[in-house]
């Protein structure tokens, strides 16, 4: 791993959220604008393409657009690091690819999701193959939420003596595997916590960074958080985060977290895909107030 992406994944990257317009199609001046925010509030890496920003209800030439534009308007201030979930090894390895040729720096892969593996070692062959197929330093991301399994940690254990791995990203919401990891992994690959109500907790005890949704709400809090997780101010900071990530719990994090930036004016609606639904207006003051008091502290 070239020591740029290592620095930048040892701060704060953030998965970005998807802006669409009115009538539900891609924005691109709103995810250009969202990149600027970004970049202004000292936020060390990004993340198009994640969970929150709802790939999976993107069309692929949708998907490679938003990678295209989150690099180009990037101009390589930071590390850019596409999404390339996908269920099949072939599906992955192009998304990938695609993101190489994007100019990415590196890419994000999970486990096959709708039909979880049967036993580990087909989880260690998907992405082993993967790998073999691909130029890109990886990063695993465990999202059972999503997948329906957490990645072994034999698999990440095997997974991370090769090169091509250089972290995982974990968003399980358990601090025990995350710790594990930490255990049975060299320490040159980088553990990521992407939990946010977990980001100082797994700092403090041996995380070495973090990969937030709602850093795309307070990049310069969560900019600040990483440098003082160890001190009473990021306990402080911490605490404020966790209010907001409360509200992700019940409505989902893409729709909290772009009705935060719309509320502060970064995007300018909160609209989202189905599945997905909107956070209901009499909700919304609610979210409102906890982006106030992040802020303010």
């Amino acid at each position: 791993m070239n020591l740029r992406l290592r620095r930048a994944l040892e701060g704060i990257t953030c998965p970005l959220v998807t802006p669409l317009d009115a009538d539900g199609d891609l924005d691109e001046g709103a995810l250009a604008d969202l990149v600027d925010h970004l970049l202004a509030g000292g936020i060390d890496g990004l993340f198009p393409c994640g969970t929150t920003g709802e790939f999976a209800s993107l069309t692929p030439a949708e998907r490679r657009r938003v990678v295209e534009i989150v690099v180009d308007r990037t101009d390589g201030e930071v590390p850019v690091l596409a999404g390339a979930a996908a269920t099949s090894v072939a599906e992955t390895v192009d998304y990938v690819e695609e993101a190489a040729d994007i100019g990415a720096d590196a890419a994000v892969v999970v486990s096959p999701y709708f039909h979880p593996s049967n036993d580990p070692d087909g989880v260690r062959q998907f992405f082993d193959r993967v790998a073999d197929e691909t130029s890109l330093p990886l990063l695993l991301y465990n999202i059972p939420a999503c997948t329906g399994e957490s990645i072994p940690l034999e698999v990440v254990e095997a997974l991370a003596e090769r090169e091509s791995f250089v972290g995982l990203k974990d968003s399980s919401g358990d601090l025990e595997y995350f710790l594990s990891a930490r255990e049975c992994t060299p320490e040159e690959f980088l553990l990521l916590q992407g939990y946010d109500a977990l980001l100082v907790p797994a700092l403090r005890t041996g995380g070495d960074g973090g990969i937030n949704a709602l850093s795309n709400v307070a990049p310069e809090a969560y900019a600040e958080l990483s440098e003082t997780a160890e001190t009473e101010r990021g306990r402080m900071l911490q605490s404020a985060v966790s209010r907001l990530f409360e509200a992700c719990g019940e409505y989902g994090f893409a729709p909290v977290t772009k009705t935060a930036l719309a509320y502060r004016g970064v995007i300018p609606n909160d609209a989202v895909r189905p599945p997905l639904v909107s956070v209901p207006d009499d909700d919304r003051s609610r979210i409102e107030t906890a982006v106030d008091a992040l802020l303010e502290v």
